[in-house]
């Protein structure tokens, strides 16, 4: 059993790409679903999409690559089910200089940190990513 499904998702697919994998199936949540297409929309992956019927759903991540070389270089998780980090729109800043995203879970939905501070929200910081 998993206590943290947000970080063992985003590991997976790190450790994929380090083998070179083409794509990843995992058990499927609406959460890791809404992480997954803002990660599309950031560029870190190709495509997500669900598959499968009931309980049997699974999550397909196609991951994306660079002259053969993993888009994503590293992955930090922030808020863990055992301390939940939280921050106001004034305290968003940009990760790797603009290359990497903040990841937060926010009243308006799962954001990057650009569009955070574009929606002026503030929320739960969930990892980083570059």
């Amino acid at each position: 059993m998993v206590n943290d499904p947000v970080a063992d998702f985003i590991i997976q697919l790190k450790n994929a790409g380090m083998v070179g994998k083409a794509n990843v199936a995992v058990p499927y949540s609406k959460l890791k679903h809404a992480i997954a297409d803002k990660l599309v929309a950031a560029g870190f992956i190709t495509s997500a999409e669900q598959r499968g019927k009931g309980v049997k759903q699974e999550l397909v991540c196609e991951l994306r690559y660079d002259a053969g070389k993993h888009y994503i270089r590293g992955v930090q998780r922030i808020s863990k089910p055992g301390r939940r980090l939280y921050a106001g729109v004034a305290e968003i800043h940009p990760v790797k200089f603009g290359h990497g995203k903040l990841i937060l879970s926010t009243p308006a939905g799962i954001l990057t940190d650009d569009e955070a501070r574009e929606q002026n929200v503030g929320g739960e910081q969930l990892f980083k990513i570059w």
